[in-house]
């Protein structure tokens, strides 16, 4: 799934300045990089791609789910959380046959691990969700500061994409719409929060609607709110310069 850009066919628009230093390039690329987004050749954003394609979704979403319906059934904790580290380290297992990056899905059993060892110390099995509202409180909490000190995120995470670099920085309209995109990130993060903290406060009653939530808003929301920020910080088409008309004979 690609998102297309500018309306010209031309593709993607280039940096105002070709002479752009391979710093600051590598940099906006490195930063893109790590937070995984992608690129097609012709400079679209590959959303799919960017939420760790199919693959990289099931990975994010599975544990969870197999923790939810081990519960539910054996009511069973201890049980409950060995199953998720299990669909966690067979990811890790298929990827190791694939011979495919390992990061994601090491990146995946760590976290269940942490969640596992948190709900087993407390007993609780909502506690398996807490350590989310840490990672994504910190998440908000990094955009905020980078509107405020005018890097937004959205700008260096699309920038790259864009074949922007760090030009954007220059244009105060281009700034401004980058802000926007992060906003729309940060609302994304923001409402996971407001709809999961009160199923997690209600206990083990609430338990099966932090865990549905947590599904839903995860890969799924991500996409969504990545889609939006795109489309709303795309630059304008070029102007072009117009001709000089004709002298009246």
């Amino acid at each position: 799934m690609t998102l297309p850009d500018t309306p010209d066919s031309a593709g993607t628009p280039k940096p105002e300045n070709p002479k752009e230093p391979v710093s600051v390039a590598a940099l906006a690329e490195g930063y893109a990089a790590k937070a995984g987004l992608h690129r097609t050749h012709d400079g679209r954003i590959d959303v799919l791609k960017s939420a760790g394609g199919v693959q990289g979704i099931a990975e994010s979403i599975l544990p969870g789910l197999v923790f939810l319906i081990s519960f539910t059934v054996t009511r069973e904790l201890t049980w409950s959380l060995a199953a998720a580290l299990a669909a966690a380290a067979l990811f890790t297992a298929v990827r190791l046959i694939q011979r495919r990056p390992l990061t994601q899905a090491l990146a995946g059993i760590v976290g269940v691990g942490i969640s596992a060892w948190l709900a087993n110390t407390t007993g609780k099995a909502e506690d398996f969700y807490v350590p989310g509202f840490f990672t994504n409180g910190a998440y908000i909490l990094a955009m905020v500061i980078s509107i405020a000190v005018k890097w937004p995120v959205a700008g260096l995470l699309f920038g790259f994409i864009r074949n922007e670099g760090l030009e954007w920085r220059k244009d105060p309209l281009r700034v401004r719409a980058y802000r926007l995109g992060t906003w729309i990130i940060v609302v994304v993060l923001a409402l996971r929060l407001l709809v999961q903290l009160p199923l997690y406060f209600m206990g083990e009653d609430g338990l099966a609607g932090l865990a549905t939530t947590r599904l839903i808003m995860g890969a799924p929301l991500y996409i969504l709110g990545l889609w939006t920020a795109w489309l709303v910080t795309r630059p304008g088409p070029a102007v072009q310069p117009s001709k000089p008309s004709s002298p009246v004979v």
